[in-house]
């Protein structure tokens, strides 16, 4: 009985799955062309800052992980 309904509503849209598709990829299109995208100078100050801040957020997790380690190596050996 659901397969009736399925059939009959695909042949009231009149559009059968390639139709769909390609309305579907020519929507996703006229999207794509909304975007507005930074110069290179943005991206390449951004992008620094962001391989700057990581490599010293990954020292100080490195630092601290040390410290933490030597110290409870200090404790156990007690």
């Amino acid at each position: 009985m659901a397969d009736n309904n399925t059939e009959k509503t695909v042949k009231k849209d009149g559009q059968g799955l390639g139709a769909k598709i390609s309305a579907w990829w020519k929507g996703l299109k006229s999207e794509y062309s909304k975007i507005v995208w930074d110069n290179t100078e943005s991206v390449t100050k951004q992008t620094t800052a962001v391989v700057v801040i990581t490599v010293i957020l990954g020292i100080i997790i490195a630092i601290v992980d040390w410290v933490l380690k030597n110290g409870i190596d200090f404790i156990t050996k007690l």
